[in-house]
């Protein structure tokens, strides 16, 4: 039967449909190439001519915003902050030359090769790229389990969604504390969205009732593991431990994570728990040790502090109930210690509007106000301070608030640092990202104000955040 004109049939209704979905995707994930469509090919497929359509609309969109606009792209008349711990410097020069940063001039005249594009940065301030070492990609809601209400489809949109604002914001490396899926890892790598450096530790390792464990006690049965929504592996012993930690590892993971205490968003343990014996938690270390990388506790008691240090963890999440005796222990073994103040502040005020429930907003607040008192105590002592966010879900933009909050105890100048320098010297990262310093990646951003007197700037990143560049290419330009 032929259509009445004006009128589609309903495969080509729904063939619009799709496209004008691919044309939201490409537009969401920031797509440059024609072989980003292959991300939206696997999501949906549609005809080719449909997908090229798709391309030239995001094109278009790419095209309002900053990309590299040559081989050579030299930044002058900078305020500079390079990270290093040297004073800011005035007028500087930086000259980066593909994904490198090639020169860093103070106070000398820098010949401009044929070609160059250069941005005059006077007024405006020029550092690295900052580091989230505490994010959650893969958590796409307030609420963990909730990922699971929404097809692996949507699923993949959303975590594409956060990954690509984390850049946007500034942050142009993040290490993931459990969560995020091998394939956005490689989904970056291949350039078929766009996101941060991540650093990903697959699935955290709990055992039976501990801060990975989503099910409430009326529930007996156990996620998938074939089902990339899930965050969390239980495993008990220490066979059971090895095994799943070689099983991540396997599966491409930069770090381990475990849970070696009690947490605030589990539906069955208390915050000052602890959590795997020193055994199961030795192995996850030789494991992770045995591959040339360490592992990440989370943790918030002095006992989970020092039984995790005992086995040879790296990195300890959180520690809001550390004491002195504790924050000796850290700073003793040469351990790293990475406060998360802005998931409280932001869960204990909004928390209920997303549907968390009174007991855990219970020990959301005990947290946060545990969280200041811990880091005074860890910043005195002279703990090695790292910095990450820990948000969940619609939270993510609020990774900014962390620089803030921690400025609330800490000298700016050390804020920074933590967010950037300390960052990369715990990622193991310390040779490529951290500062602006020559032969390093170009990860840059440049801010509309001084940092070292607000550091709520980031807290407006849409404005104040003017340029982000990650491996030389500029991502975000409103100059």
């Amino acid at each position: 039967m032929r259509c009445r004109k004006n009128t589609l049939p309903p495969s080509t209704q729904r063939t619009r449909r799709r496209m004008e979905f691919l044309c939201d995707l490409s537009l969401l994930c920031g797509k440059r190439r024609m072989e980003h469509c292959l991300l939206m090919q696997l999501l949906c497929p549609v005809p080719h001519a449909i997908l090229v359509e798709a391309f030239r609309i995001s094109t278009q969109e790419s095209e309002r915003e900053g990309v590299s606009m040559s081989a050579t792209i030299i930044f002058t008349n900078s305020f500079l902050i390079d990270c290093t711990g040297r004073e800011p410097q005035e007028g500087a020069t930086v000259v980066v030359e593909g994904d490198t940063i090639r020169a860093v001039e103070v106070g000398r005249r820098v010949t401009i090769p044929s070609g160059a594009t250069v941005i005059d940065l006077r007024g405006k301030t020029l550092m690295p790229g900052l580091i989230d070492a505490h994010v959650h990609m893969g958590i796409t809601e307030a609420i963990p389990s909730h990922a699971r209400r929404f097809s692996e489809a949507v699923y993949v949109c959303k975590v594409a969604a956060n990954l690509r604002e984390t850049l946007l914001e500034g942050f142009t490396t993040v290490r993931d504390a459990g969560g995020a899926y091998w394939g956005f890892k490689e989904a970056l790598q291949m350039g078929l969205i766009e996101g941060p450096r991540l650093l990903i530790s697959g699935r955290s390792l709990s055992q039976t009732g501990g801060h990975g464990d989503s099910r409430h006690p009326y529930q007996s049965a156990l996620p998938s593991d074939e089902d990339i929504r899930v965050s969390s592996l239980i495993c008990d012993g220490v066979d059971a431990v090895r095994r799943g930690a070689r099983e991540q590892l396997r599966l491409g993971a930069d770090q381990i994570k475990v849970m070696a205490g009690g947490g605030a968003m589990s539906p069955t343990d208390e915050l000052d728990t602890t959590q795997y014996s020193i055994p199961e938690l030795r192995a996850a270390v030789e494991e992770a040790e045995a591959a040339g990388t360490y592992v990440m506790a989370h943790v918030y008691s002095p006992r989970s502090i020092c039984n995790a240090l005992e086995a040879g963890v790296r990195s300890l999440e959180h520690g809001n109930l550390l004491d002195e005796a504790s924050a000796r222990q850290i700073k003793a073994r040469g351990a790293y210690l990475v406060p998360t103040l802005a998931t409280y502040e932001i869960i204990a005020r909004q928390g209920k509007e997303y549907g968390i429930g009174p007991e855990n907003l219970r020990k959301i607040n005990l947290a946060r106000e545990k969280s200041f008192e811990a880091l005074q105590i860890a910043y005195t002592t002279g703990v090695k301070i790292a910095s990450g966010s820990d948000l969940l879900g619609p939270m993510h933009i609020y990774k900014g608030q962390e620089l803030a909050l921690k400025g609330e105890v800490m000298r700016p100048m050390d804020v920074l640092l933590a967010t950037t320098r300390v960052n990369a010297e715990l990622l193991q990262l310390a040779d490529r990202i951290g500062t602006v310093e020559a032969g390093k990646w170009a990860d840059l951003i440049v801010v509309d104000g001084n940092p070292l007197e607000d550091l709520t700037l980031w807290q407006r990143h849409q404005t104040s955040v003017l340029l982000v560049m990650k491996g030389g290419k500029i991502y975000k330009n409103l100059l």
